[in-house]
This record gives structure tokens, C-alpha cells and sequence, in this order.
């Protein structure tokens, strides 16, 4: 059986400097078929799912499609050089989107609890009055001109309730943004120019955290960072690596995933004043346009599976050993999922997005992330009378996590 092929790049960390290109690419592709089979340099070869209900029928089926040991498209020479100096493609790191079960069910458990509604929402209110806060940030910076809006407004934000949940001091703040921005963009010359894709980084979060993890060892506090550096599993303690990978997930995926989906729903808002007249005019509408957001923006662009048996997806064979990438941003855009899939409404619904994952690895911050979008937009609709884009939004080059560098706005408060 001949397996479709493209010769459409949809995968260097370039392509995603545009939003309007990459869709535009992800479209076309799927028009050639919903699995792709890609060799493209410096990747190893791999399946493309690009349909929102194939990439939902591997996330469901994780005894079928493993996340080990390969999670993300990395040049094959850096996997080779890895693998030769660690035994593995990810070095010392180890989180729990490189876990299968049941490592991943045990390590997911011991914060799962963190993240539910119900400790949540004691954070509702120190919520709201931080997203007052910013928006007081916004109205004095509007007041002089344009300003970057994800710089003032959508990094800072969603970074000081993910310190302030492990109990980093705020003073730390600006160590983990640089951290989580390096390691991210770790594609990006502009955020990590070294070459490593991110194992520097990594060990450079590492020492950090190791000295907090140590710490709470010592004199545990009320905090997540504490229930971390003394959990333990089946009567063991956590080795330090997996605690200081622990840690390092949260700190960093803890934000920076939000914040990318703030400064795309500013953006988008910006882009379609329509859509926000209707938001403002209904504050009912937050928590559908927050989904919106998170549709839209699908910071997380791509998570890679392997398959663990000979198996069949999208009516191709795959073989086991061989791997798929699961094309988050293009299920999303999917004509087959959504109705006119291009087009932002806030009002969408149904708005079945795989923004935040499915199945068992689905995002474990994702009620966090949508309190803290719909208390920032909540107040933004109540004091915001018009936003207009200043100039050409930036976007991160990379083709993993990632959104907006910069969002120059013009913002006019009622």
C-alpha cells in the first residue's frame, strides 16, 4: 500500500511565524489526506494526524500509542547525540508527558488534587483582583500610547499565580520567565541561540528548583512546591530527578500555555471588533470566548506518540516502532469539527477543541488556565470600550509550544 506523502513544511519552527501561513499549509494538507507519512530534514520519518477526530482516537488509546520515547520532533542528530550521552532521547529530564502508565497515573495523582475546582476556587478571588490589577496596567499604559501587550499584560499575568501556587517568591518571577521562555523557544534564536534545544535550560532550571526542592525537604510549607519535594510513590520517595522535572513542568507549562492564549484572544479581539462588541454587551460570553481562545491559539502544536503493536489510523497501517504527530492546531481548524473553522466566534458552540489535550494526558492545569483567561477578559470587556493592533503581532518560531512574542495594541478604555 503506497503511503500519501507531502511535500508541504508544515514542521520547521519558521513556518509558525505566521498564523495565517501555517493555517493555510494545515488546510492544504489536509486536503491531501487526514495521515500524512513525512521525511522531512532533520526529523526522523513520522505520520502526520491532521484530523481532529484521529488525533482524539490515538489520544484515547494509550495503551496503543505510547509517549515514550519520542514527545516532539527533534533533529535526529540531536536525538543521536542524546541517546549516546544519556541512553535516552530527553537526557535527565523526565515529566509526566514523557510517562506511560502506570508511571504517569501514579506521578499524576500526587498533584491532581491542586488542580481540581475545588482548591481552585479559594484563588478566585486573589484572581480577580490581580486581573484588576492588570487592567489598571492597561488603562495607565494606554493612556500614553500603544504598548506590547504581551509583555506588559499576558506573560506577567498568568506567570505570578503559578509562582504564587508552588510558593516561589516573586522576586523569581523574572528567573522562571527567562527559564520557561528559553526552554519553550528553545527553536527560536531569538530565545535560546545555543543549539541544545533546551538541555541547557533544563539543567539550569534543575539547579534552580534544586535549592527550593531542598528547602521544603526541610521545613515543608502550605504550597505545590512542597508537595512535590516530599511526595512519594508505591512508599519511595520521588528520585531527584523526577522531582526537579516535576517542578520544572509545572513552572514552566504553568504559564507560559496561558499566556500564550491571552495575548491570541487579545489579538483576535483586536482583529474582529464585532466579536468583542458582542462580549461586552453579554459578560455571559466570557467562558465561551475564553474556549475560543484557547481554540484559536492551540499553543501546544504538536505532541508525537509511538506505537507500541502494528495498527491501522485513518484506514493506513502503521507499524509498530513507527511514530505520529499529533497536529494539535490542525484538529483544531479541522472543517470536518467545526463549522467555518477560520472564523473566531465567541459565541461557538459546540467548541470541542483539543487545545488542552484528550484522554489520559489531557492538560492537568486546564481549569486553572480557564479561570484565569475568563477573570482577565471578564474585566477587560467591563473596562476596555475599543482595541485596535498597532502592528504586525510576532510569533515564536517554534513548532512545539509556543505564541506570541509581541502584541503591539492601541487600547481605549470606556
Amino acid at each position: 500500500m503506497t503511503r500519501p506523502t507531502t511535500t508541504i513544511d508544515a514542521f520547521s519552527p519558521e513556518v509558525y511565524a505566521d498564523d495565517g501561513e501555517i493555517a493555510a499549509r494545515l488546510a492544504a494538507m489536509r486536503g491531501q489526506g487526514d495521515v500524512l507519512w513525512i521525511e522531512q530534514d532533520p526529523y526522523r520519518p513520522f505520520w502526520a494526524v491532521l484530523r481532529h477526530a484521529n488525533v482524539m482516537e490515538v489520544e484515547r488509546n494509550n495503551k496503543v500509542w505510547l509517549n515514550e520515547p519520542r514527545l516532539t520532533l527533534l533533529p535526529s542528530w540531536f536525538e543521536d547525540r542524546t541517546i549516546a550521552q544519556f541512553g535516552n532521547r530527553t537526557g535527565p529530564v523526565r515529566t509526566l508527558l514523557d510517562m506511560d502508565e502506570p508511571d504517569h497515573r501514579k506521578h499524576r495523582q500526587l498533584t491532581q488534587s491542586w488542580f481540581n475546582s475545588k482548591y481552585l476556587d479559594t484563588l478566585r478571588e486573589r484572581m480577580r483582583l490581580l486581573a484588576k490589577d492588570y487592567v489598571d496596567r492597561i488603562e495607565t499604559l494606554a493612556a500614553s500610547g500603544p504598548f506590547d501587550f504581551v509583555e506588559e499584560v499576558a506573560v506577567p499575568y498568568p506567570l505570578i499565580m503559578i509562582t504564587t501556587i508552588l510558593g516561589l517568591p516573586d522576586s523569581d518571577a523574572p528567573l522562571v520567565l527567562r527559564l520557561t521562555q528559553e526552554l519553550f523557544g528553545a527553536s527560536d534564536p531569538e530565545r535560546n541561540a545555543n543549539g541544545d534545544f533546551g538541555l541547557a535550560t533544563a539543567m539550569e532550571f534543575f539547579g534552580y528548583l534544586g535549592g527550593v526542592v531542598q528547602q521544603r525537604r526541610n521545613a515543608p510549607l502550605d504550597d505545590l512546591m512542597s508537595v512535590i519535594a516530599t511526595a512519594t510513590i508505591d512508599g519511595a520517595p520521588l528520585s531527584d530527578m523526577e522531582t526537579l522535572s516535576y517542578g520544572m513542568l509545572l513552572a514552566a507549562a504553568g504559564h507560559d500555555t496561558t499566556s500564550s492564549s491571552v495575548g491570541v484572544g487579545m489579538m483576535q479581539l483586536a482583529r474582529n471588533p464585532a466579536e468583542f462588541a458582542k462580549l461586552r454587551a453579554n459578560p455571559a460570553l466570557v467562558a465561551p470566548a475564553a474556549q475560543e481562545m484557547f481554540r484559536w491559539a492551540t499553543p501546544v502544536r504538536h505532541f508525537l506518540r509511538t506505537a507500541a503493536v502494528d495498527t491501522e489510523l485513518a484506514g493506513q497501517p502503521v507499524k509498530a516502532g513507527e511514530h505520529v504527530a499529533l497536529m494539535y492546531l490542525s484538529a483544531n481548524r479541522d472543517e470536518r469539527a467545526f463549522d467555518a473553522p477560520d472564523e473566531f466566534r465567541i459565541d461557538r458552540s459546540p467548541n470541542r477543541h483539543l487545545a488542552f489535550g484528550y484522554g489520559a494526558h489531557h492538560c492537568l492545569g486546564r481549569i486553572l488556565a480557564e479561570m484565569e483567561v475568563e477573570a482577565l477578559f471578564a474585566e477587560i470587556a467591563a473596562r476596555v470600550d475599543t482595541i485596535e493592533l498597532a502592528g504586525e503581532p510576532e510569533w515564536v518560531k517554534t513548532n512545539h509550544t509556543g505564541g506570541l512574542k509581541h502584541l503591539p495594541v492601541r487600547v481605549r478604555m470606556k
